[in-house]
């Protein structure tokens, strides 16, 4: 503790110390002393250990008075851990003292802060004796007074919420139950599965601990111990506590809790920290205790070393600074490593104190104090490793694999009886048949050995868990060796003359077998077999069960449903696929099966390779028939969800199909019935004066917000009539004669007639029923906060932001909102008539001059009131915090509309005084709802931030603010961080600026150690109050018709009626079993779907994955995804590690895992249909893309995560099957298509060379081969068998829409799915589906090998920005384009060799893995801007080699190779190592198979290839000379020629360079030429290839094919084996072409630089040349539709849906800009045109000129 100050003086960095006493040292006022003789606590106090009375605080002193043991003088001097701790507002606390200061009174006059826990409710304690509790629990443990008071809230909110709708007594109870002793309490479950139970039966009599080890194993007296017998000892135990037991147990755990920071991430290691302590509370030693432990002690002693031990894992602190370690998860112990430990009693006797004692060998009465000496670095251990592998799939998933490839086995192995049929047959023999087919089993078990191999890798095997897999190894090889025997026996006797009936036997014998293990293993989970880890007896098992396998049953109709499901999606999958896939299949293979190829020859391999091209052929269709029998699955895994979710929404009830005039027409009568609760009611209120209020409220919120005029709102509200002089209510047109026209009600397809339509639909459906208001549970509403922006400032909306953004935010908003944009200004102008009538302003002679202003920006005068309503209109229609919180505001409005409606008598009460009513309804309002933003950056924000925000405060004054602020430590150390909350009543301090917090809680550290959100949300979680959370993102909205419902959504928690007995007593515990309810998911309305063909698109996808699957797989059980307006259960989920998970880069998509932890420890995850919460998604190509990658690395690196692991090898089938498909399936099948594409593209290019080259038979219309054609080949099945392909792939594709199709179907009509259906064909969107497919795939995979997960932050822009061409093309090359132009040369191929019009769809989709970023970039087709690109393209191409530059091909070149090669170490303060992240380096395993050896592969098979076709004599009847030579030259060439230049001009650089130092270009001139002669070197080398082929354009595809690959493989190979890491700056670089070595900061390594630059550089040159020459490609590809007339406005037309005249004007340029953009186009047209013709020239003059061109070399002739 350095830096101290000598105790005993005050503590100089204390502003506090020696002025200001702290609240708490005048006890008078509080506590009489008189009272403290009695003991109070007497008759209540039936505790285990008798609390010795309260005079504890209290010793006499020598003079015999009572000295109050004051914090503020203990603090000071007590011992080492004074700390100066600034208390926030004046805590008075109890209530019996004034109410001015108190920051808990809800409002001045409001005499009870937690009304329904007052004494006439017969409390089992009062406020103030609670209070004491947690006084004297913070001076026992040393918790600070902030996060005291802060719990001390909470708990007292939890029970004002629960005894509002039960008697207090069951509420302490059952929230006792919930938190600690309940049969569903996480603590009680941690205590038994670590086997606590055992070591506190033993007592301290003998060594507890090795006597508990021991236990595990069964002991003497087992039966005493055995678990249910210690199920009701606990239950006693508990029964018999007294309340204030149960009471000051929940405080204690809850002051644990609140100060725990990131160890609250770990729920169990917090369970028994809480353990520890409530077994020091009970012992006499804390009991005997005087002195006060000091503030922070529990802080500084417990947590503290635990928060470094997680932040050690990831980061070092140098300098104050945090720098991320480069290690990856399978290295970091992370929170579930260290939360692990504490599940089992083996883990427990691990944790060792400094002197090397074991904690558990002390009596539980003395932990607490050792807790401290822990020495956590020797404890933790990895209990999963995370290692990135594809092997995880394997291991995961294996069901999955056995059940596709075992039975694609067995169909397939019976029907290519040729393959394996003897030399001189036809057909084999019948056991050989019999037997072939049966080694599917042997398949089977061959990957379960795979699957126990791999998972070997990720468990420790020291740990407990890890001998069953020996076990279950062993066993395997027995079932392999069953399986697999027989057929060798089989294949040796069979064609023997002598046959007996014993093979046969054997064979049929083996083939049950085979079925029996097949269905076994594919059905069984794997960790249930050998040591069932899900239901075993074993105590072993217990703490795995409790942890990851507690599933919540399924009601019987539901798993009813669950099975069924299945079996039809699996009986119709296997049928189809049988006679779809496999026997269309057996005819080509029986045709290829024995196929030779007759004379062909290879000068070096002889007829080995060649003549075997038919079986390679034959291979790889096999591998392609096996990726669409995976595919299939999810095809009819999509046509049953949405046919059962179809069915269900009938049965539920929401659908289009009920008649429209029903919908509405009864909505009133639904409205009083559904929505209010009016049980309690007296009857002299007629229901139409009840519901006419709600309604009208309704109305009024729209119109506020503009949706809609006054005209519409006169039609829609109920109106007071007068009929023969008595006063009625008269019901709106709208409800009594509605035809079915809403064009009257209000405008047509605006957003008030969905938001009525959904509302009205809504209430057909079945609801829970409402409580009163003064009932219902409190809820908290939390929003993370980073920097998202919180109100638009006005520049923001009438500037434009750049050049290519072309319109202003304001002009953008209006066109997407035509009326409410009028209907916003008519409203100012009725403001601006009104003010102005005040100064006599008026006149009404220009009027529409007058009213331009208005409708061009919204306000005439600058006034800040009126510019203020237009940034709010806006910020309204934008993703801003400023929406979501006055959205989410709703909530607070709808509680008082229903107190107000439902309590008519309080109305009465303040009849005159609407004050007093506003405040009473304020005050109900407040007491059960809270708002609290988590602004992580609050203390941090700008001037224009903070503005906004007090804009926000002073708007809701009840929002909550939660913020981290930092006080500086002394010089080198570290900060001290606090979690802070203020809200609007807080109030500002004259000095600073700031408002006082209500709460300063100190943190052990920064807390954001994860991706940020998570850290956020845990850090503010301390502040929620009441039972449940509402956890909203930044970018969301809420609406008051919505919020009304929000009593019904929190009925779905089920605990509205909870049983009034006791959860402990004898009997009553039975009316708790049932699994709580956890997660509560609703539905989500995307606010962007209007805006053109992408948004309709992400929209889309959200409705059918936010919509239409949860509500089938919700239903099933497996829904485990909750998107943000999900409601949680916050006890629940805050005692099982808080609301998501926080390992960096392991969970990136955060919330996922809670889902996932929910469900795996027995919560119940529902789905309701009927409240839907706005959300704003990205609308541009690129922000949805980024959107896209973000998903895909987050389920790359979720496939890592022991959750899946957990659930892939535990859950029942049925209920894996749903988590598979609706959750990682849909990302594997990704890739699953992706590669369907590309091996069908090796298919058809190895067809394509047997029918080049081979003569095909002619048949007759039945299929027979004519005669006459000797030496012909019968490959007709085969061309058929690729149009079945085609087909499939097809349908995979277009399978994709018809979930959307059917929503819109149902919950639109027929006409209005067609159209959509129809829009998206007609904008292209299959073209976006493909190109998202690959980017899905292509994020997955390579996560799964180089890491790399970052949170993308997705954008919030608008879609109107025109990207240039470099930027599209440096973000999309790796993913898509390179693959894509791959596959363009295979189908071109394919194309030239085997044409059918089928090849027209692939056309289409590999060309879009091309072009579709280019194609959704809005005015791609502009020629001007599509000029200045192609400027914009060469000096991208050129830049960056004197000088660094941002944008640069170079930069984006070593970005792309530092993923395999990693960085150097930092080396701080160099300029330009901003432009690299911190990617660790991906493992050389890893970097081996996927860079070296994967390449190779791929080269080889074109290699085949390519030589089959030389193998033949060319067209002159000549021998081909040897091919493998040929294209060994023209692929090496190349490199050998650009090493060769480079090396040369090495040596000119580094002698010219030092006198050249005055010339600022040289490096650049140096660099142009070497990257112009590897250009030429290049395209000669391609021209001298083509000669060589003889201007045969299809061998010349073929050949650049394959060199390509081979070059491919030469520069991966290059940068994976031969560099080291990389330097984060670009000196080398600049070095090379410069000469200048020394001097720029290389130091040593200045000589072995060079070399590895040389090797970079030759790497280099090969990726210029290609790139520019595929750019150039690219571009040519684009420019034919730039000469279409009016392309630009079809093309926004396509991309917007908006009519031409609505469209954007295109950007204004002032006369020097639009002279300097003429030159520009000029000068680079000719370019453009030169290069082009250039190009052509080179491929279009030797095909016209093929004969002319003739040369004799004899070189040429030998290769």
């Amino acid at each position: 503790m350095a830096g101290r100050p000598p105790y005993g003086q005050p503590d100089p960095h204390n502003p506090f110390s020696g002025q200001t006493p702290s609240p708490y040292s005048q006890p008078s006022r509080q506590y009489s002393t008189e009272s403290f003789g009695s003991d109070v606590y007497g008759s209540r106090n039936a505790s285990s250990v008798p609390l010795t009375g309260p005079q504890a605080y209290y010793e006499p002193s020598s003079s015999g008075q009572y000295t109050p043991q004051s914090a503020a003088a203990s603090a000071e001097d007590v011992n080492d851990y004074n700390r100066p701790y600034s208390a926030s507002v004046d805590s008075h606390m109890s209530m019996s003292s004034g109410f001015a200061g108190n920051p808990f009174s809800d409002m001045p006059g409001s005499h009870e802060p937690y009304p329904a826990w007052s004494t006439e409710r017969q409390v089992p304690m009062t406020t103030e004796e609670i209070e004491d509790i947690f006084l004297d629990l913070q001076q026992k443990f040393g918790f600070q007074k902030d996060s005291m008071r802060n719990m001390f809230d909470f708990l007292m909110h939890l029970l004002d919420s629960r005894s509002s709708r039960m008697t207090p007594n069951q509420a302490l109870l059952t929230l006792h139950a919930d938190y600690i002793g309940g049969t569903h309490a996480n603590y009680r479950k941690w205590y038994f599965a670590s086997q606590l139970n055992l070591d506190d039966a033993v007592g301290q009599s003998q060594n507890p601990g090795i006597q508990r080890l021991r236990s595990v194993n069964g002991g003497k007296n087992q039966g005493t111990k055995s678990l249910d017998s210690a199920l009701n000892r606990w239950r006693n135990a508990m029964n018999n506590m007294s309340q204030y037991d149960r009471l000051r147990q929940i405080a204690l755990y809850l002051l644990c809790w609140g100060e725990a920071g990131n160890v609250r991430f770990t729920p169990e290691c917090l369970a028994f920290i809480f353990k520890c302590a409530d077994d020091y509370y009970r012992s006499p030693e804390c009991q005997n205790r005087v002195d006060p432990v000091p503030e922070g002690v529990y802080l500084e002693t417990v947590i503290k070393p635990l928060y470094r031990f997680m932040r050690d894992q990831g980061y070092e602190v140098i300098e104050g600074k945090f720098v991320r370690k480069e290690k990856d998860h399978d290295q970091i112990i992370g929170y579930d490593d260290i939360n692990q430990l504490f599940w089992y009693p083996e883990g427990l006797a691990k944790i060792i104190l400094t002197d090397s004692t074991r904690l558990i060998d002390l009596a539980p009465a003395q932990r607490w104090m050792k807790l401290s000496k822990v020495d956590w670095n020797k404890v933790f251990f990895k209990t999963y490793f995370e290692k990135r592998s594809t092997a995880h799939l394997l291991v995961n998933f294996n069901r999955i694999w056995i059940l596709h490839i075992s039975v694609y086995w067995f169909y397939t192995a019976f029907n290519s009886p040729k393959v394996y049929a003897p030399k001189n047959k036809q057909a084999p023999s019948a056991p050989m048949t019999w037997s072939a087919t049966a080694l599917g089993g042997a398949v089977a078990t061959l990957i379960m050995i795979a699957a126990t191999l791999a998972e070997f890798s990720y468990i420790p095997t020291t740990w407990h868990n890890a001998s069953h897999l020996t076990s279950r190894l062993v066993f395997l090889l027995i079932v392999l060796a069953l399986t697999a025997g027989p057929t060798f026996y089989v294949a040796i006797v069979d064609g023997r003359t002598d046959q007996s009936n014993i093979p046969l036997i054997i064979s049929i014998v083996q083939f049950f077998i085979s079925v029996v293990a097949t269905l076994a293993f594919g059905l069984i989970p794997s960790g249930r077999m050998f040591g069932d880890r899900v239901a075993g007896k074993s105590r072993k098992y217990l703490a795995s069960q409790t942890f990851t396998a507690s599933y919540p049953t399924l009601p019987g109709p539901a798993r009813a449903a669950s099975i069924m499901l299945w079996v039809l999606i699996f009986g119709c999958k296997f049928t189809e696929s049988y006679f779809f896939l496999t026997s269309s299949f057996s005819s080509p293979i029986a045709v290829m099966a024995r196929t030779k190829v007759q004379n062909c020859n290879d000068k070096l391999f002889g007829t080995a390779l060649c003549s075997n091209q038919v079986p390679f052929a034959l291979a790889i269709m096999y591998i392609m028939d096996l990726v669409l029998f995976f595919l299939d699955t999810y095809l009819w895994y999509i046509i049953w969800v949405v046919v059962f979710s179809i069915c269900r929404s009938f049965y539920i009830g929401l659908s289009i199909w009920t008649p429209w005039k029903e919908v509405y027409t009864r909505m009133p009568k639904r409205i009083y019935a559904k929505l209010l609760a009016t049980a309690e009611m007296e009857v002299k209120y007629k229901p139409k004066v009840l519901v006419s209020q709600i309604w009208n409220a309704i109305i009024i919120s729209m119109y506020r917000e503009h949706l809609l005029s006054i005209d519409h709102v006169q039609r829609l509200l109920y109106h007071q009539a007068e009929v023969n002089g008595a006063r009625t209510l008269r019901a709106p047109p709208f409800f009594t004669n509605n035809k079915g026209n809403t064009g009257e009600f209000f405008p047509k397809g605006g957003e008030a007639e969905r938001r009525i339509g959904f509302f009205a639909s809504s209430l057909t459906t079945a609801f829970p029923e409402p409580l009163p208001v003064d009932a219902m549970p409190t809820f908290t509403v939390l929003v993370p906060h980073y920097s998202e922006k919180i109100l638009l400032s006005l520049r923001e909306i009438i500037r434009e932001q750049d050049q290519n953004t072309r319109v202003t935010l304001l002009e953008y908003l209006k066109q997407l909102h035509p009326v409410e944009w009028d209907n916003f200004v008519k409203d100012t102008k009725i403001l601006a008539e009104e003010s102005s009538e005040y100064d006599g302003t008026h006149s009404a002679a220009n009027e529409k001059t007058d009213d331009l202003p208005f409708y061009c920006i919204g306000f005439k005068t600058s006034a800040p009131e009126y510019t203020l309503r237009t940034r709010i209109w806006a910020s309204l229609r934008f993703q801003t915090l400023y929406r979501t919180v006055s959205g989410m505001m709703n909530y607070a409005k709808a509680i008082k509309l229903l107190y107000r409606v439902e309590n008519p008598q309080i109305v009465q009460r303040f009849a005159g005084n609407t004050d007093r009513l506003e405040r009473e309804l304020e005050r109900m309002a407040r007491r059960k709802f809270k708002f609290t933003v988590s602004m992580q950056r609050y203390a941090k924000f700008n001037k224009e931030e903070q503005e906004n925000t007090e804009f926000l405060l002073r708007a809701y004054p009840d929002l909550q603010i939660a913020y981290l602020d930092e006080e500086p430590g002394p010089k080198g150390t570290e900060a001290r961080l606090f979690s802070v909350l203020i809200d609007g009543h807080s109030e500002i301090d004259e000095t600073t600026g700031k408002r006082k917090p209500k709460f300063r809680i100190e943190l052990p550290g920064n807390p954001i150690l994860g991706d940020g959100k998570s850290d956020n949300q845990n850090h503010a979680i301390v502040f929620y109050r009441g039972e449940y959370l509402q956890l909203i993102d930044a970018n969301q909205d809420n609406y008051l018709e919505e919020c009304l419902k929000i009593r019904n959504i929190l009925g779905e928690f089920e605990e509205y009626s909870i049983s009034s007995q006791s959860p402990y007593a004898q009997w009553g515990h039975k009316e708790f079993q049932r699994h709580p309810v956890a997660i509560v998911g609703t539905r989500e309305y995307i606010f962007s779907e209007n805006i053109g063909v992408l948004g309709d698109i992400a929209a889309g996808k959200e409705q059918t994955f936010g919509t239409m699957t949860p509500r089938c797989l919700a239903w099933i059980g497996a829904k485990l995804h909750y998107g943000h307006p999900d409601l949680l259960n916050a006890t629940f989920m805050s005692t099982r590690g808080g609301v998501s998970k926080a390992q960096k880069g392991l969970h990136l998509n955060e919330d996922i895992f809670a889902g996932m932890t929910a469900m795996s420890r027995g919560g119940r995850i529902k789905h309701v249909e009927y409240y839907q919460c706005g959300k704003g998604r990205d609308l541009g190509f690129g922000t949805i893309l980024n959107f896209q990658t973000k998903l895909g690395t987050g389920m790359g690196e979720q496939m890592l995560s022991r959750e899946y692991y957990y659930l892939g090898t535990q859950l029942p089938m049925d209920r894996f099957l749903s988590f598979y498909y609706g959750h990682p399936g849909f990302h594997v099948n990704n890739i699953l298509v992706i590669y369907s594409i590309q091996i069908f593209m090796l298919t058809l290019l190895y067809i394509g060379t047997l029918n080049k080259q081979l003569s095909i038979c002619k048949v007759d219309s039945q299929g027979n081969v004519l005669g006459g054609q000797p030496g012909c080949y019968d490959l007709i099945p085969v061309f058929d068998w690729i149009e079945h392909c085609i087909i499939s792939i097809f349908l995979v594709f277009f399978i994709a829409f018809l979930p959307l199709f059917l929503q819109e179907l149902l919950e639109r009509g027929t006409g209005k799915a067609l159209i959509r259906l129809g829009k998206h064909f007609l904008s292209l969107s299959p073209i976006f589906e493909v190109f998202s497919t690959q980017i899905y795939s292509q994020a997955i995979l390579s996560n799964l090998t180089f890491g790399g997960a970052r949170y993308i932050a997705t954008g919030r822009g608008f879609a109107t920005t025109r990207i240039s061409f470099t930027i599209l093309y440096s973000r999309f090359a790796g993913p898509s384009i390179y693959m894509g132009m791959r596959n363009v040369l295979m189908l071109l191929y394919a194309t030239l060799a085997i044409w059918t019009p089928y090849l027209i769809y692939f056309w289409f989709s590999v060309m879009s893995l091309c072009i579709a970023p280019f194609v959704f970039n809005p005015h791609q087709f502009n020629f001007t801007d599509f000029i200045i690109d192609y400027r914009e393209f060469l000096r991208w191409m050129s830049r960056g080699n004197s000088r660094t530059k941002a944008s640069s091909w170079y930069g984006y070149c070593r970005l792309s190779r530092t993923m395999i090669t990693g960085y150097k170490k930092k080396k701080l303060g160099h300029p330009s190592e901003k432009l690299s992240g911190d990617v660790p380096r991906a493992s050389w395993k890893a970097v081996l198979f996927s860079e070296v050896v994967w390449p190779i592969c791929q080269s080889t098979i074109f290699v085949v290839a390519y030589m089959f076709v030389k193998s033949f004599p060319d067209r002159n009847g000549k021998q081909n000379p040897a091919p493998l030579i040929r294209i060994a030259i023209i692929a090496v060439g190349p490199v050998v020629w650009n090493a060769a230049i480079l090396l040369v001009l090495f040596f000119c650089s580094l002698f010219l360079g030092p006198m050249m130092t005055g010339w600022k270009k040289f490096a650049s001139v140096m660099a142009a030429l070497a990257h112009f002669l590897s250009l030429v070197g290049l395209v000669a080398f391609f021209e001298f290839f083509w000669f060589l082929e003889l201007w045969d354009a299809s061998h010349a595809v073929l050949g650049i094919i394959t060199i390509i690959a081979i070059q491919r493989a030469i520069q991966k190979i290059l940068i994976s084996v031969f560099l080291s890491r990389e330097y984060k700056h670009d000196e080398t670089n600049r070095a090379w072409w410069s000469g200048k070595w020394y001097g720029v900061g290389l130091g040593s390594s200045a000589l072995s630089q060079p070399a590895r630059e040389y090797i970079v550089k030759i790497v280099e040159m090969s990726l210029w040349s290609s790139d520019f020459l595929l750019g150039h490609i690219l571009l040519i590809i684009m420019t034919p539709p730039i000469f279409m007339p009016f392309v630009d406005r079809l093309h926004s037309t396509m991309l917007y849906w908006l009519r031409p005249s609505k469209q954007i004007r295109p950007p204004l340029f002032s006369t020097k800009q639009r002279r300097q953009r003429r030159w520009i186009v000029f000068k680079y047209t000719f370019v453009y045109i030169i290069i082009v013709a250039l190009l052509a020239a080179l491929i279009v003059l030797p095909a016209v000129f093929r004969n002319e061109i003739t040369f004799n070399c004899s070189v040429c002739q030998n290769i």
